[in-house]
């Protein structure tokens, strides 16, 4: 099977490279190129595509890579949002991802975010690097004993569970299913209850319709006063301009985010000497009680590893035609 590799970095070829040896009969051609409507057409000739998170993977996108024969779709990656699966379901195309690539590498890249936000390391970083050895501005509280509230309890999310329980925290959790794993772990209450309760908010769910701008005016007014909320999960459930609205209410003591709204443009590119167009992310950036990382969480050897196994068994699953937990339905 030939499959045609979108937006891949020097990261992604060494990682797939490493594991080819064990599927002779995949061969892949890895582009720098992004896949978009304007792209789709380099895919003439191969049986597949594999795409990343922030791919735009439309009705126009689709359409053409349907004239070109494609019949399966890779998402290295948990996520397709960014996905027309109507479209692609229309077509009789097939559409894979990998789900659960390290769910700890994420939860740790949460927890990571979380105290960089509270103990200020991100500017305690720059001052001594200045020979500011100074303490102001750096003070921050303890997790011990405080509340962490997780919202969205499936792997990487029991993961972000385990960690907090870990740090003597009380953990509570939301959503719609209980995972019976964190029994002894996490208490379940409603979301109303995890906002007001919470010392620490920290985001896992999909989004979704029904978690599309879950974070919000309404739901920002009722957290605690010098919450701190950590997203690592999708941009689009935080309402950007609600977020910056209580940041300057002084609503939060601190905010880590790996994925936002405008990123799209930013991830995993070197836009060092470029004017960002986007006010709204030079806002977040403005704050110095926030901290942005460019969509890492999942950044360690060990996922990388796994997003490439998982990705090329979906590709023999769909050789031999078997169904896998890891086809992504309409």
């Amino acid at each position: 099977m030939k499959i045609l590799f979108y937006d891949t970095k020097p990261y992604d070829k060494n990682s797939f490279t490493k594991e080819l040896q064990n599927y002779p009969n995949i061969e892949i051609k890895f582009l720098k190129t992004d896949l978009t409507k304007n792209t789709a057409e380099l895919a003439h000739g191969y049986d597949a595509i594999c795409a990343f998170v922030n791919s735009d993977i439309g009705t126009a996108t689709v359409d053409i890579l349907h004239q070109n024969n494609v019949r399966l779709i890779l998402m290295r990656c948990a996520g397709f949002n960014n996905v027309d699966l109507q479209t692609v379901h229309k077509y009789g195309m097939r559409i894979l991802r990998v789900p659960g690539y390290s769910p700890e590498a994420v939860a740790e890249h949460a927890m990571g975010l979380a105290l960089t936000v509270n103990r200020r390391l991100h500017k305690s970083y720059i001052k001594v690097r200045e020979n500011d050895f100074s303490l102001g501005s750096l003070m921050g509280f303890n997790f011990y004993q405080k509340t962490a509230g997780i919202i969205g309890t499936g792997k990487i999310g029991a993961a972000m569970a385990r960690i907090c329980h870990g740090f003597g925290m009380k953990v509570i959790a939301y959503d719609v299913y209980e995972n019976p794993g964190l029994k002894g772990i996490a208490e379940y209450v409603s979301l109303d209850d995890l906002l007001s309760r919470s010392d620490l908010i920290s985001l896992h769910c999909p989004l979704m319709d029904n978690t599309y701008h879950l974070i919000n005016r309404d739901t920002i007014q009722k957290m605690k006063d010098g919450v701190i909320l950590v997203n690592t999960s999708r941009g689009a459930l935080v309402k950007t301009e609600d977020l910056i609205e209580g940041i300057r209410a002084r609503k939060f003591f601190g905010v880590g985010l790996d994925v936002y709204e405008e990123e799209t443009p930013n991830v995993f590119e070197d836009r060092s000497d470029e004017i960002l167009e986007h006010s709204v992310t030079a806002r977040l950036l403005s704050f110095p009680n926030v901290m942005i990382t460019s969509h890492q969480g999942f950044f360690t050897e060990e996922a990388l590893a796994a997003i490439a196994q998982t990705t090329l068994e979906n590709v023999r699953a769909y050789e031999s035609g078997k169904e896998s937990p890891n086809d992504v339905k309409a």
